[in-house]
């Protein structure tokens, strides 16, 4: 297993995107904590802090596409850069003039999110240009999954342990300058500079022309809805089993099973197609959380929500496969940029319902939503395989790559082809 980790992160380039794009995307990663820390110290409501932080996560949602469409037409780096430098500037602003005037605060929220580069979407737009073999590459997407829990887990950590040692003000700043030299380091590379996408063809509906990529994010964005849901319940289960204690424990129980599931995954080389596979893990995934509404006791209920867990990061891996498989052709960066979007809308979703259903029913009906979610992902995969099973004209080898600068030969991946 860790032979097979090894031998990407030994491919020239691949450690270095790989740190590069997880320190550039610190600053999303960690806004919500970071915002709240900061209203709270500058004397603000929870109510504020709340609504500054979902103006941020909305306009987040709404730019990572179109920045991604932008990447796709203008290469990397003309975009990643000055957007990852104005949103620095927004959250410095913000750090700077504080909650007065209002007005300032919650434009400087909605230009930082709107301008957060898609560095994201550009990793995996890369990853077919650093790693030649199809099979590294599905396992880089699964280790790529992987990191992303190491970085929500990481993240609030160096906001808070900022926070203790500056201060909220201070936490802000930094982690702003950290995130523009991650992107730097990655805009900066070689793999970066000389990727240019596919020539595409002029439609307004962009990578969402594509019947098979609008079924994956139909489908995912119950995933997002079902992983939403549970941070809400497990704020109601701890209320009575230990309070903020008990909630980090249950929150690091859930990224370690991702952890773990996601490393073994990426371990295997997969023969079957990666829609019948996704099919398979949505499944367990929405079974896995089923036992969440026996709500045991504290130890027990960590390990079940560590069991909750196992599947995420494979459908995640999973779902980076699909959606190379079926972005038209010049779309690549975009179609990457719309599953974050789609995660990100359902995990908000999520939230505001599971707040209602905690209300009238507590813990036990809150744990009941993730897996009713999962359960209406897995129908909306099922109702839509034929439309998955074919994918788009960009997964054939084309004589135009979608990723080379010398327009060679780029084996993509086909239906016939090994996922």
């Amino acid at each position: 297993m860790a032979a097979g980790y090894l031998e990407i992160l030994r491919a020239r380039h691949a450690a270095r995107l790989l740190v590069g794009t997880l320190v550039g995307r610190l600053p999303n990663a960690t806004a919500a904590i970071a915002v709240v820390l900061f209203v709270r110290a500058e004397g603000g409501t929870y109510s504020l802090a709340g609504a500054l932080a979902a103006v941020y996560g909305v306009a987040n949602a709404a730019g990572q596409p179109l920045l991604g469409r932008l990447v796709d037409l203008h290469g990397q780096p003309r975009v990643q850069l000055p957007a990852a430098l104005v949103s620095a500037l927004a959250m410095t602003v913000f750090a700077l003039t504080g909650l007065e005037p209002p007005a300032v605060a919650y434009a400087a929220m909605a230009v930082a999110g709107l301008s957060t580069p898609p560095l994201e979407g550009g990793l995996r737009a890369l990853w077919p240009v650093v790693l030649h073999r199809e099979e590294q590459v599905h396992t880089a997407y699964a280790m790529d999954a992987v990191a992303q829990e190491v970085m929500f887990t990481v993240g609030p950590l160096l906001v808070t342990l900022c926070a203790s040692l500056w201060s909220a003000r201070a936490a802000l700043v930094v982690l702003s300058a950290v995130g523009v030299l991650g992107a730097l380091s990655v805009v900066v590379s070689p793999p970066s500079r000389a990727w240019r996408s596919a020539p595409r063809a002029a439609h307004w509906l962009g990578a969402l022309r594509s019947p098979g990529l609008l079924a994956l994010l139909g489908a995912f964005l119950f995933v997002g809805i079902a992983l939403g849901s549970i941070t809400v319940a497990a704020v109601a289960y701890a209320d009575g089993h230990g309070g903020d204690t008990e909630y980090g424990w249950l929150m690091a129980g859930l990224g370690l099973g991702a952890l773990v599931g996601g490393t073994l995954y990426g371990a295997r080389q997969w023969r079957d197609a990666p829609e019948r596979r996704l099919r398979v893990l949505v499944a367990l995934l929405a079974v896995c959380y089923l036992p969440l509404t026996l709500v045991p006791g504290a130890v027990a209920m960590v390990l079940l929500t560590a069991l909750a867990g196992v599947f995420l990061a494979p459908c995640i891996a999973c779902a980076f496969i699909i959606v190379d498989r079926h972005a038209p052709r010049g779309t690549v960066t975009e179609a990457f940029s719309w599953l974050v979007t789609t995660f990100t809308v359902g995990a908000s979703v999520g939230t505001g319902v599971a707040g209602p259903v905690v209300q009238a029913g507590g813990a036990v009906w809150g744990f009941a939503v993730p897996g009713a979610a999962g359960a209406v992902s897995l129908v909306v995969l099922l109702a839509t395989g034929r439309v998955l099973a074919a994918p788009a004209e960009s997964a054939v080898v084309a004589a135009s790559s979608e990723n080379d600068p010398n327009r060679a030969v780029e084996p993509r991946f086909s239906s016939g082809d090994r996922a």
